[in-house]
Protein backbone atom coordinates (compact mmCIF):
# COMPACT_ATOMS: atom_id res chain seq x y z
CA UNK A 1 0.00 0.00 0.00
CA UNK A 2 2.92 2.37 0.63
CA UNK A 3 3.69 2.34 -3.11
CA UNK A 4 0.21 3.41 -4.20
CA UNK A 5 0.29 6.56 -6.25
CA UNK A 6 -1.09 9.72 -4.73
CA UNK A 7 -3.57 12.01 -6.41
CA UNK A 8 -5.19 15.26 -5.39
CA UNK A 9 -8.52 14.97 -3.62
CA UNK A 10 -10.72 17.77 -2.32
CA UNK A 11 -12.09 17.20 1.16
CA UNK A 12 -15.23 19.12 2.17
CA UNK A 13 -16.21 19.25 5.83
CA UNK A 14 -19.63 18.89 7.47
CA UNK A 15 -21.46 21.86 8.99
CA UNK A 16 -19.46 23.46 11.80
CA UNK A 17 -21.08 26.27 13.83
CA UNK A 18 -17.66 27.61 14.90
CA UNK A 19 -16.64 27.93 11.25
CA UNK A 20 -19.88 29.81 10.51
CA UNK A 21 -19.32 32.13 13.48
CA UNK A 22 -15.75 32.92 12.49
CA UNK A 23 -16.66 33.36 8.82
CA UNK A 24 -19.22 36.02 9.73
CA UNK A 25 -16.46 38.28 11.10
CA UNK A 26 -15.20 40.16 8.03
CA UNK A 27 -12.41 42.02 9.83
CA UNK A 28 -8.73 41.27 9.24
CA UNK A 29 -8.52 39.75 12.74
CA UNK A 30 -11.59 37.63 11.98
CA UNK A 31 -10.05 36.42 8.74
CA UNK A 32 -6.82 35.51 10.51
CA UNK A 33 -8.76 33.67 13.24
CA UNK A 34 -10.76 31.74 10.63
CA UNK A 35 -7.63 30.73 8.71
CA UNK A 36 -5.88 29.59 11.90
CA UNK A 37 -8.96 27.64 13.04
CA UNK A 38 -9.37 25.84 9.71
CA UNK A 39 -5.68 25.03 9.34
CA UNK A 40 -5.65 23.46 12.80
CA UNK A 41 -8.97 21.65 12.23
CA UNK A 42 -7.92 20.19 8.87
CA UNK A 43 -4.43 19.23 10.10
CA UNK A 44 -5.96 17.55 13.16
CA UNK A 45 -8.34 15.50 10.98
CA UNK A 46 -5.49 14.24 8.80
CA UNK A 47 -3.24 13.50 11.79
CA UNK A 48 -6.07 11.54 13.43
CA UNK A 49 -6.37 9.18 10.46
CA UNK A 50 -2.88 8.97 8.92
CA UNK A 51 0.80 8.82 9.86
CA UNK A 52 2.88 11.92 9.19
CA UNK A 53 4.44 12.16 5.72
CA UNK A 54 1.87 9.82 4.12
CA UNK A 55 -0.13 12.73 2.66
CA UNK A 56 0.47 16.29 1.50
CA UNK A 57 -2.11 18.90 2.43
CA UNK A 58 -1.87 21.76 -0.02
CA UNK A 59 -3.90 24.43 1.79
CA UNK A 60 -7.05 25.14 3.78
CA UNK A 61 -9.87 26.87 1.92
CA UNK A 62 -11.82 29.25 4.14
CA UNK A 63 -14.60 29.95 1.67
CA UNK A 64 -15.82 26.33 1.70
CA UNK A 65 -14.32 24.74 4.83
CA UNK A 66 -12.36 22.25 2.82
CA UNK A 67 -8.89 21.48 1.55
CA UNK A 68 -6.99 19.83 -1.30
CA UNK A 69 -4.69 17.00 -0.26
CA UNK A 70 -2.53 14.44 -2.03
CA UNK A 71 -3.68 10.97 -0.95
CA UNK A 72 -3.84 7.40 -2.11
CA UNK A 73 -7.25 6.04 -3.07
CA UNK A 74 -7.24 3.96 0.12
CA UNK A 75 -6.64 7.07 2.25
CA UNK A 76 -9.43 8.92 0.42
CA UNK A 77 -11.80 6.08 1.27
CA UNK A 78 -10.82 6.32 4.94
CA UNK A 79 -11.64 10.04 4.96
CA UNK A 80 -14.97 9.38 3.23
CA UNK A 81 -16.05 7.43 6.32
CA UNK A 82 -14.93 10.11 8.83
CA UNK A 83 -17.80 11.76 10.73
CA UNK A 84 -16.41 15.26 10.18
CA UNK A 85 -16.24 14.87 6.39
CA UNK A 86 -19.15 15.58 4.04
CA UNK A 87 -17.46 14.72 0.74
CA UNK A 88 -14.13 13.59 -0.69
CA UNK A 89 -13.81 14.14 -4.41
CA UNK A 90 -10.90 13.30 -6.70
CA UNK A 91 -9.57 16.30 -8.64
CA UNK A 92 -10.64 16.17 -12.27
CA UNK A 93 -8.00 17.68 -14.53
CA UNK A 94 -9.48 19.46 -17.54
CA UNK A 95 -7.58 19.12 -20.78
Amino acid sequence: MENESKEVYFVFMNFDPEYERLRADRSKEGSNALNAYLTKKHDKLLAKHFRANTYIKRSSLAIIDGFPVELTEHQANILRSANEVRLVEKNQELS
